[in-house]
């Protein structure tokens, strides 16, 4: 019966040991990660009147434009110095469609150098992001 008693002690401490571990390490790699600015600046046109309005968004608040519904959840600036990229994870509705099988008309990432990679297509606004910074 003795022995019983100290192979769940000895579990309970590798558990223990373990777990501390994990957190020690989690912690590590979590201060290494890239932080998230916290404005985005885009850039939208209304094709109809032709007229573009600059607009500044604060990461993961919803912002309303005209019909839109337009949300940053992450905006990054490169690290390099010599060709700098500026991304940014975009959600955007259009509030006038009343589609419940397509959520979104905009879910992914785009680039401020490169938009026409990830291309926000609406037959009414196009959106371009212009740069990130805190």
């Amino acid at each position: 019966m003795l022995l019983k008693k100290n192979i769940k002690v000895g579990k309970v401490n590798l558990l223990l040991v373990t777990v501390f571990s994990i957190l020690t390490i989690n912690n590590l790699f979590a201060e290494t990660l890239k932080k998230s600015e916290t404005t985005a600046e885009l850039s939208v046109l209304d094709k109809v009147s032709s007229k573009n309005t600059n607009i500044k968004i604060q990461v993961g608040e919803e912002f309303s434009f005209q019909n839109l519904s337009i949300k940053v959840l992450k905006c990054y600036n490169s690290e390099f110095d010599d060709d700098p990229e500026v991304i940014a994870y975009m959600q955007v509705k259009d509030k006038t469609m009343n589609n419940n099988d397509k959520v979104f008309i905009f879910n992914d990432w785009t680039f401020a150098s490169s938009p026409s990679i990830r291309p926000f297509d609406h037959p009414v606004y196009d959106v371009w992001l212009k740069k990130c910074y805190s």
